[in-house]
């Protein structure tokens, strides 16, 4: 059984009374379960652990039964990521953290960028520098017309019609 968590899929969700050691490079997930859905209550990560005892002596254990109702109302969700660094790790935790907005985490993070750019809108009248195809120079613009913009490389003279919306 799996979760889509954002674009990861993550293994469980499963009980956390019947997880078992080890655990090593992972994201997980404590949820707690109403009905036919599950809410994540907090969110974390784990090097490597063979302790039995790892989530029920967690430091938000107590969290964690006071927004499940009890701890058979907790579950486990873990993403595997056996070759992954702590930055890989902590980057995905503070997109869940940052989306989702777990209760039993302490320090929630808005201000998350996320892994993409945003462009900005080109417009005619202020055209951003953009590299020459082929010299990788800069392109700069020549002539604006009703609908379209001509620009052309300071270096090897190649031209460009880029369309105006």
């Amino acid at each position: 059984m799996s979760i889509q968590i954002l674009q990861y899929e993550f293994l469980g969700p499963i009980k956390l009374q019947e997880w078992g050691p080890p655990m090593e490079k992972v994201v997980y997930l404590i949820m707690s379960r109403q009905k036919d859905s599950f809410n994540i209550i907090y969110a974390g990560n784990c090097e490597q652990t063979f302790d039995e005892n790892f989530f029920t002596a967690h430091p938000s254990f107590k969290c964690w039964n006071e927004n499940s109702g009890s701890e058979r109302s907790l579950f486990l969700a873990i993403l595997p990521m056996f070759e992954s660094g702590n930055g890989e790790r902590a980057r995905i935790l503070d997109l869940i953290i940052a989306r989702y907005h777990p209760t039993c985490n302490l320090e929630i993070k808005k201000d998350v960028k996320p892994d993409y750019k945003v462009r900005p809108k080109i417009d005619s009248q202020n055209t951003p520098p953009t590299p020459c195809p082929c010299c990788g120079s800069e392109m700069k613009v020549e002539r604006i017309l009703e609908n379209t913009t001509i620009i052309r490389c300071t270096e090897c003279g190649l031209s460009d019609t880029r369309l105006d919306s």
